[in-house]
């Protein structure tokens, strides 16, 4: 069968042949349809994702949509090495598939469901929104944090926040739910951003903050903290879940601000939320997703095509057909 295929670390995948999987007991084989890409496959097919299984060479590819044998339309995550979803078929865990809602079409369904389910996860398993809590979404301009804005909206959030380095990008998050847009520059030429930043949450802050879902560590994250030291009230407890770390994977936490508010760090993914947890934050997306009007934007590329668009991440969100 052809597949997007990787035979070392760190390399672009090539488009190949590959020996067709044989399923054993417990799983699925199956005919896909679809499979997004997200920094959550780059990672893993690179070998840096700590959840990488470091076998090669090996199909690419964390999660997809397609076919069983039987004829069930599923969404299905984490094939078995080295097998994987840009392939023309694959075998995966039976518990490891989710059985489509009529009303999403495959592309749709392969492009919300990682992101939808990191958005998910982070706000109902990590943070626990409650209707009426103010939520700040760091990075809100990628795929993940829109719908973050979208879905905290729909959960009851009374104030949105979004934050993100590109102001025009901002600026379309008011559609989709955002109350405030808070635009940030803390590159190293700009002396003056990161002041600004802190100021500007400060004044957001000072008016309470509940939840925050950091999809960027870095810099920006290490602002947020402070900010959060500074302008909350006495004990006034603040969830901040980490998602992503897109600026960076290491920040300089200040234990000052620690001693001097309740913030309370946690992160949000795979095995700090339980796999059956994390499936059936999927299955929330995708029933949420006429009733939210989830909105995304994904562009069809077909997997003969995935050495050239490998590096093509972002918006619109990349989704191979075989």
């Amino acid at each position: 069968m052809k597949a997007a295929v990787v035979y070392g670390p760190g390399q672009t995948p090539q488009y190949a042949d590959f020996p067709n999987p044989t399923p054993s007991a417990g799983e699925e084989l199956i005919t896909v349809h679809a499979s997004a890409l997200s920094h959550f496959t780059k990672g893993r097919a690179s070998g840096s994702h700590y959840s990488s299984d470091g076998v090669f060479p090996a199909v690419v590819g964390a999660d997809g949509v397609g076919t069983t044998s039987d004829g069930r339309r599923v969404y299905f995550v984490l094939p078995e090495a080295p097998n994987g979803a840009m392939a023309e078929r694959t075998v995966v865990r039976s518990r490891q598939c989710i059985e489509l809602p009529p009303d999403i079409d495959d592309i749709t369904a392969a492009a919300i469901a990682n992101p939808g389910m990191s958005a998910w996860a982070a706000l109902v398993e990590r943070a626990h929104l409650q209707p009426g809590e103010t939520v700040l979404i760091n990075g809100a301009t990628g795929t993940a944090g829109r719908l973050a804005v979208q879905l905290a909206k729909y959960l009851g959030a009374s104030k949105v926040i979004a934050t993100a380095r590109d102001a025009n990008a901002l600026e379309d998050l008011r559609a989709l739910g955002a109350d405030v847009l808070i635009p940030f520059d803390l590159e190293p030429v700009n002396p003056q951003g990161r002041r600004q930043y802190e100021a500007a949450l400060k004044e957001q802050f000072a008016l309470g903050i509940n939840v925050v879902i950091d999809y960027l560590w870095g810099v920006s994250a290490e602002t947020i903290i402070v900010a959060i030291a500074k302008a909350i009230d006495d004990a006034t407890p603040v969830r901040f879940v980490h998602v992503g770390g897109l600026s960076g994977g290491e920040i300089q936490l200040p234990g000052a601000a620690l001693r001097s508010s309740a913030i309370v760090l946690m992160g949000s993914g795979n095995k700090s939320v339980p796999m059956p947890r994390l499936l059936a934050a999927i299955q929330s997306v995708f029933d949420a997703f006429i009733p939210a009007q989830l909105q995304i934007n994904p562009k069809v590329v077909p997997l003969s095509q995935v050495k050239a668009a490998w590096d093509d991440i972002g918006k619109p969100r990349i989704v191979f057909v075989p």
